[in-house]
């Protein structure tokens, strides 16, 4: 990677501190730089965060600005934590995230944006507002490219054009799940230079109808539908993926761009009972791929679930924090993010293998955030 990719470190300074300056003991740098580390060492909760330096010693403290003041205390991050301006550290730490992506890009490869939210469920419980997050993904380089906060799962579609619009979806190929496909949204995708690959279900009844009756039978005479299957072996089962394409319904469905319809049958055999099920899905696409490619992409979709939110949730155990004091929830789960984006873009595959490097061996966390990104 060259190093047009600045630093973190060098990111983390230009995040405006909240606080007066008066009285003001610790510098927000080296907070937020303490909040990387404590994290990349799998620090996962603020008491964790603030005992970080204690367990550690002091040979980080002048480095970090602290001076005679020492490590800040557990009160302190939750008060700085709750104050950090979000909007302005989503938009930073995305135009970084850009730029790293960009330098990991081989000629005319496709990124596959991915769009999902997630419930912060522990805040949620607590009562905290604005517990839902809407995060944009890139694959398959594993990076968040921004993350937006919704105020409910249901106000998703309200949230989704604020956060296309804060990322670069020009030539990339955006995925979301069956409530994100609409027609607003995919004028936006559009508009922005990007391409659409989205599900649709009960909530576009007519589209739906469609689809389904076209794909429930054999074509007409002259009319030919194009495929292409997988087939996986995993985990005692068979899982065969067909996905079945026609630009035939183009004229007849009122969705703009639109040149392709699919059908995904999935058929699944376990092995060992000799049990079968199957699985259908259909969806409107404006990509001229071809099938293999556009089957490609619908399974990169399920990356944000798998290596996003579900690494969120089991390694950093996010779900379980009770976080509801100003954004302290938001601040962790977005440098959450950032921290997973630095170790896919550092070629680690196993991020609980990271964490357990990192948390023995913390100079090469600081080594980390303060090289220019590479991969």
């Amino acid at each position: 990677m060259s190093n047009e990719v600045p630093a973190l470190l060098e990111i983390l300074a230009e995040i405006p501190d909240p606080r007066q300056a008066q009285g003001r003991r610790y510098p927000l740098a080296g907070m937020l730089t303490v909040l990387c580390v404590a994290l990349l060492c799998g620090y996962e909760t603020i008491h964790a965060i603030a005992e970080w330096g204690e367990n550690y010693g002091e040979a980080y403290r002048e480095r970090l600005g602290f001076g005679r003041h020492g490590y800040a205390s557990r009160m302190t991050w939750y008060r700085v934590l709750g104050q950090v301006d979000m909007a302005v550290v989503e938009a930073k730490l995305g135009a970084w995230a850009e730029q790293a992506l960009v330098e990991t890009l081989t000629p005319d490869e496709l990124v596959v944006m991915s769009v999902d939210g997630k419930t912060l469920r522990g805040s949620k419980k607590q009562g905290a507002a604005d517990s839902h997050l809407l995060a944009a993904y890139a694959s398959p380089s594993g990076v968040v490219l921004g993350q937006v906060v919704v105020s409910d799962k249901t106000n998703e579609i309200g949230a989704v054009e604020d956060l296309l619009t804060g990322v670069n979806l020009a030539g990339r190929l955006v995925t979301a799940d069956a409530m994100l496909t609409q027609h607003k949204v995919v004028a936006h995708i559009l508009a922005a230079g990007g391409d659409y690959l989205l599900p649709v279900k009960g909530n576009q009844d007519l589209t739906y109808y469609a689809l389904r009756t076209w794909f429930a039978k054999a074509p007409p005479p002259g009319f030919v539908n194009r495929s292409a299957e997988v087939v996986e072996k995993s985990h005692g089962r068979l899982v065969k993926r067909r996905l079945n394409v026609t630009p035939h319904l183009n004229p007849y469905l009122d969705w703009q761009g639109m040149s392709q319809a699919f059908q995904l049958v999935r058929t699944t055999t376990y092995l060992a009972p000799g049990k079968q099920t199957f699985e259908l899905a259909y969806g409107i696409t404006s990509s001229h791929a071809d099938p293999a490619t556009l089957l490609a992409c619908i399974r990169q979709h399920g990356a944000i679930e798998n290596r996003l939110h579900y690494v969120r949730d089991v390694t950093f155990h996010e779900d379980l924090a009770t976080l509801r004091v100003g954004r302290t929830h938001h601040c962790l789960a977005t440098f959450r993010n950032l921290i997973l984006s630095l170790l896919r873009l550092a070629q680690w595959q196993n991020i609980a293998q990271a964490l357990r490097f990192y948390a023995a061996q913390p100079h090469h966390a600081f080594t980390l955030l303060a090289s220019p990104a590479r991969m």
